[in-house]
């Protein structure tokens, strides 16, 4: 089998949740989420083997609701949240809750896809994140590279600030703030930022981007209209810790300098339709990843605005002259436009244990494993 060519697999059920297991940084691990009106929800924990290219999978039974979205813990490898909707008085609410997965599926114990008749097991309730006086949650987002003892959730107008105690069975709200303004105000998605000891959030509502600091939970920056319709997503570059995207249903992809954001540093316009995803690769921050409901996900090389701009420096001793005349900086492009998905794709992300590996997600429940070019990745790491 051609080694760059995706891998693809089926869930029975729609779906658009999907996550890396972010604490496993061994084997190549992605969690997904389905949403079924009918049926039990299911997570499919998916096991990627590099070396034959084949995909493992054990499935763990949701039976809380449709899963909107998950994240998994940056600690602990056998805990995850999700937001889930719920019937409650006649009204569907979207509630968030923290789980544990078995003990015996943590490090892997695994089925073959055709080892579809072995019965699911069901997923810990650890705790719930809020009542239902907060409103529907958007996002649940882990304190990246934490102790698991932290995290965030958007509940309609709400940003609150979670402390998980008594091994995640307990959570108490140590701080939140509201967003104020005309009309009924609602986060649509939100990121913690890697950088400035972990103090700094990012949120979406409608066409704005606001930053939070998460000590004082006051506003530090917001970009008012972002985008010329609603943000769908967001994501901070790992290595440069002024930098955020964000891609929204105006088509675009929009790079950002927190530090001055009256206009954008760069802005993508590949996708025909609404950008759902957006993500930095974790190493390699040139490299973004992008999710559209055009059915397309879109590999680009944003070298201009990545940590290295002009590549690997060398010494100009050890250049000839031709060489040294030849050193052009390295131009910003589409890297490869994947095209295996019929439906929405309303996920993408980064493996977090092979920087050169990444899954995407479509509505018809199709996820699909890809690779970064090889030669691209030589051209990156010689």
């Amino acid at each position: 089998m051609e080694d760059d060519a995706p891998v693809i697999y089926g869930l029975e059920f729609q779906a658009r949740a999907l996550t890396p297991q972010t604490a496993e940084t061994d084997a190549i691990r992605f969690l997904v989420g389905t949403q079924s009106l009918k049926y039990d929800n299911q997570i499919h924990i998916i096991d990627f083997d590099d070396e034959n290219n084949i995909i493992n999978k054990n499935v763990l039974l949701h039976q809380a609701g449709e899963i909107w979205h998950i994240s998994a813990s940056p600690a602990d490898k056998g805990v995850l949240a999700t937001c889930y909707n719920k019937t409650a008085d006649g009204k569907v609410v979207t509630c968030a809750a923290v789980w544990r997965m078995p003990a015996e599926l943590e490090p892997g114990g695994h089925e073959s896809p055709e080892d579809a008749a072995s019965p699911a097991h069901a997923l810990e309730l650890l705790c719930h994140l809020g009542p239902a006086a907060h409103g529907s949650t958007a996002c649940v987002a882990w304190e990246p590279a934490g102790d698991g003892k932290r995290v965030i959730s958007l509940a309609d107008n709400h940003i609150l600030l979670w402390d998980l105690q008594e091994s995640s069975s307990q959570a108490v709200l140590a701080s939140s703030a509201s967003l104020e303004g005309k009309g009924q105000l609602k986060f649509t998605t939100g990121r913690w930022s890697p950088h400035h000891n972990c103090t700094q959030v990012a949120t979406a509502n409608d066409t704005a981007v606001r930053g939070w600091d998460t000590r004082t939970m006051s506003q530090i920056y917001c970009i008012e209209s972002a985008h010329g319709q609603l943000v769908r997503d967001l994501d901070f570059n790992p290595n440069k810790q002024y930098y955020l995207a964000s891609c929204g249903d105006d088509c675009r992809v929009k790079f950002w300098d927190t530090r001055n954001v009256t206009e954008p540093v760069k802005t993508l316009e590949e996708h025909s339709h609404w950008v759902w995803g957006v993500r930095y690769n974790h190493s390699h921050d040139q490299l973004v990843l992008t999710g559209s409901s055009d059915s397309r996900v879109i590999l680009s090389n944003m070298v201009s605005i990545s940590s290295e701009p002009f590549g690997h420096l060398v010494d100009d001793d050890d250049l000839s002259e031709q060489e040294e005349r030849s050193q052009e900086p390295p131009q910003d492009s589409v890297i490869a436009t994947y095209e295996e998905h019929e439906d929405s794709v309303y996920a993408v992300d980064w493996s977090s244990a092979d920087p050169w590996l990444f899954a995407s997600l479509s509505y018809d429940g199709r996820l699909v494993i890809n690779r970064v070019p090889r030669a691209l990745k030589y051209h990156i790491l010689l």
